[in-house]
């Protein structure tokens, strides 16, 4: 971490935003184990919303207009690719028998290890990229092969078999696991004996998910920018809305089907871009934010006109 951001006020302001708005979410909002709302969580999401649309506003303010391109870039690449992420965990939690009183439990104990791991992520790049600024095209290279992958693979449409998951077996092998119920605690005692719950497999399950979604998401920012308050805070800020979002997109998120592509062109175009220097061209932060926000509109906009065909005939 350089010295210069230990002492830039603006992002220990951000990180006193960050603690003090968790410190509220989970002391008072939900100091009392209850099922999150529909209503509830669009209320939240709105409110995430807003708290990064106003830092965006400082950023302006600060660095200037290139600079607050970027940071709503990462902002919203980071978002849409959390979509992703709500999928896995509603496979989850579905898996293992969540309650949903429980499943904001495991989600914000899940953002606190997202945000810590992608900080470490995100301040080692830094220092990656300053020593060997090769690094950059890896990224590059890497982001359009996943964007091609991701634009060409077959889509199942039937969810995976976690049962069968490598990882899952692998802890459930070496960890001593009951399957009591876990009434909200992550470990529970037993002749003396300490046991993880299933609640504590699904919230280990969440960090490793989010650990994967983290070598795209990661290299598309530094694809964005390389400015690590900007990187920080956008990553973080998206990440804090993830839970509220969860519940506000579970049950209808597989209507969003074009997203996968929106989501394909854009990594492949941020990737393509991190070239420009080697190409002797330039593309601003205003044309990027542009392109991204188009080629995600676009997809979102096909997916409400052309509906998928099973859930068209579901629909009375």
């Amino acid at each position: 971490m350089s010295d210069g951001m230990l002492n830039h006020p603006v992002l220990w302001g951000f990180i006193g935003i960050v603690v003090v708005y968790l410190v509220f979410d989970l002391g008072l909002l939900h100091r009392k184990v209850r099922v999150l709302t529909f209503r509830q969580a669009v209320w939240q999401s709105l409110i995430i919303v807003l708290i990064a649309l106003a830092f965006g506003a400082f950023v302006y303010v600060e660095k200037g207009r290139g600079a607050a391109a970027e940071y709503f870039s990462a902002y919203v690449m980071e978002y849409v690719l959390s979509m992703d992420n709500i999928f896995v965990i509603l496979l989850i939690f579905r898996y293992f028998s969540i309650e949903s009183p429980y499943q904001h439990k495991v989600l914000f104990w899940g953002v606190i290890g997202a945000m810590l791991m992608r900080g470490i992520f995100i301040f080692t790049g830094v220092l990656l990229v300053r020593q060997f600024r090769w690094v950059l095209y890896f990224f590059g290279g890497f982001l359009i092969w996943a964007g091609i992958r991701n634009l060409f693979s077959s889509r199942s449409e039937s969810p995976p078999d976690l049962s069968k998951n490598l990882l899952l077996r692998f802890l459930s092998r070496y960890l001593r696991i009951t399957t009591l119920p876990h009434e909200g605690r992550f470990i529970l005692r037993r002749h003396g004996k300490r046991f993880f719950t299933l609640l504590a497999l699904a919230l280990l399950m969440v960090e490793i998910s989010d650990l994967i979604f983290a070598v795209d998401s990661i290299p598309a920012a530094f694809a964005i920018t390389q400015d690590e308050e900007i990187l920080f805070s956008s990553n973080i800020l998206a990440v804090m809305g993830l839970r509220s979002m969860f519940f506000m997109l579970a049950t209808v998120i597989d209507r969003f089907w074009a997203l996968e592509y929106g989501i394909s062109i854009v990594l492949i175009g941020i990737g393509a871009k991190m070239f420009q220097e080697l190409l002797g061209i330039h593309v601003s932060p205003e044309v990027s934010l542009a392109f991204i926000l188009v080629s995600l509109g676009l997809s979102i906009i096909l997916s409400l006109i052309f509906p998928k065909k099973h859930e068209s005939a579901a629909t009375p």
